[in-house]
């Protein structure tokens, strides 16, 4: 049982972090660079590798290996949003001065929403073990779901949560710098900023399903599960300014984060009979990981040089001779 004063002591930590980082880091809007973008990148994985190495040396190696696997799978399946953020920018036409502050309030919100999830979570499997059985079944049909089904293309105006707001919540027709509301007329209005936000906390909510049971697999406990996911979490948006340009060259990302999901699931649907060890988890997500991202990386380089060399050879022919 964690003690009060270490969720207390992480909490204020990541007020902190979330401070320096809304009212120094960027304090005024402006557009993010690759190059900035992958220097946040470094500092937040290194927070949380560092954080890591504490939790392994003040609760020992296994609680250690369970942070770090948490993490792992979080980090990873963060990416599947990092698609749905671009999607959603791109249908809204988000300045990309502006995406910064729409991605702080979306992290802080989904925060506050791993919180509960992971609170109802550990409730649940404390007083009905026999839900660790649901848990493990749903990221099995999860991850074959993942593998095998279509990549349905998603329409944010489709998204019921969105349609609701916009019927109830006046609007203003364009952006307003990076207010998400404003008072116009004498009447309080939200900005499609404001919309943005919604639709992303949203979307949100569908992905803490898949994540918060798949870490719920490798640990049950509470201060391991939400520290793990609240630092993949704060380097997501870091994350999304690198990795936006590069995201269609992951072409076998999905089938490596499927096959994490199964065996997460497996491992919870036999840990009455076996405990996988962390270890062995680790080593599993780490290769599964790597090795799909490695894979894609070739993947799309020998495409594009295929590409190349064709664009090449038609420029020639077209040339003729002289």
């Amino acid at each position: 049982m964690i003690e009060w004063w270490a969720w207390a002591g992480f909490l204020t930590l990541i007020l902190f972090l979330l401070a320096l980082d809304l009212f120094v880091f960027h304090r005024e809007a402006h557009e993010i660079s690759f190059r900035e973008a992958t220097k946040f990148s470094i500092f937040w994985i290194a927070l949380g590798v560092a954080f890591g190495v504490f939790v392994w040396l003040w609760l020992g190696p296994q609680a250690g290996g369970e942070y770090f696997a948490g993490y792992l799978i979080e980090k990873s399946l963060s990416v599947d949003n990092i698609f749905v953020f671009a999607l959603i920018f791109t249908y809204f036409a988000v300045p990309k001065a502006y995406q910064h502050r729409v991605l702080f309030w979306g992290i802080l919100g989904a925060l506050v929403l791993r919180a509960i999830f992971i609170v109802g979570g550990a409730a649940l499997l404390d007083r009905f073990h026999w839900t660790i059985y649901l848990f493990g079944g749903f990221l099995i049909f999860t991850g074959l779901r993942m593998a095998f089904g279509k990549n349905e293309e998603m329409k944010p105006d489709h998204n019921p949560v969105l349609r609701i707001f916009k019927r109830f919540v006046p609007m203003t027709p364009d952006y307003r710098g990076q207010k998400l509301f404003v008072r116009e007329s004498m009447k309080r209005m939200a900005t499609p900023l404001m919309a943005v936000l919604v639709l992303i906390e949203a979307t949100d909510v569908l992905f803490a399903v898949d994540s918060i049971p798949a870490i719920f697999a490798i640990t049950q406990e509470p201060f391991i599960v939400f520290t793990s996911n609240a630092f993949a979490i704060l380097g997501l948006r870091a994350l999304y300014f690198m990795l936006a340009g590069m995201l269609d060259r992951f072409v076998y990302l999905k089938i490596g984060l499927a096959t994490v999901l199964v065996f997460v699931g497996v491992k919870m649907l036999i840990a009455e009979w076996y405990k996988v060890p962390i270890w062995l988890s680790l080593l599993v997500i780490t290769l599964t990981i790597g090795t799909s991202v490695v894979a894609s990386l070739i993947k799309t380089r020998k495409v594009e040089a295929s590409v190349e060399e064709a664009t090449l050879h038609e420029e020639r022919e077209g040339a003729g001779p002289v």
